[in-house]
């Protein structure tokens, strides 16, 4: 068998179905459309969420919540994360970014304190928690907010 010799199963491929092209075709003059009315016109129809009058359900439901736009998502990493670099290594969100600890970099770089540090890293980030602070500095580390 080749490739010029493949061909669909029997019966798999329907021929077009080509509205507006006379009589003889079972789908001329109307187009399928029917006589008159609303769809019948050209751009007719209603537009999305209209139920004919209806109070449509996107009114019918309660508004919930507030969404703050000008909130800062960070990419967070915790110290447990940063434990895998040698010691003096300087960890920023670029070398992150690199190695796959971090897939989005957001607004910037949020280091947390869950884990625990033992080697001295100078880290640099936009955000720090208090105890991730604490330990980085307890290890010997050094913080950078950039």
């Amino acid at each position: 068998m080749k490739l010029q010799e493949l061909s669909p199963a029997p019966g798999a491929v329907k021929a077009a179905y080509r509205k507006g092209r006379g009589a003889g075709s079972g789908n001329g003059k109307t187009a399928g459309r029917g006589h008159k009315g609303q769809n019948a016109r050209s751009g007719g129809g209603v537009r999305p969420g209209f139920e004919g009058g209806q109070l449509p359900l996107y009114r019918k439901l309660p508004k919930r919540g507030f969404k703050n736009r000008f909130a800062k998502q960070y990419a967070i990493v915790n110290l447990s994360d940063l434990e895998r670099y040698e010691s003096g290594a300087v960890v920023d969100l670029e070398t992150l970014l690199a190695d796959g600890t971090v897939k989005n970099a957001f607004d910037g770089l949020k280091v947390l304190g869950n884990g625990e540090l033992t080697r001295p890293l100078t880290v640099k980030a936009t955000r720090f928690s208090a105890s991730a602070k604490e330990k980085i500095e307890a290890a010997g580390g050094k913080t950078e907010v950039v």
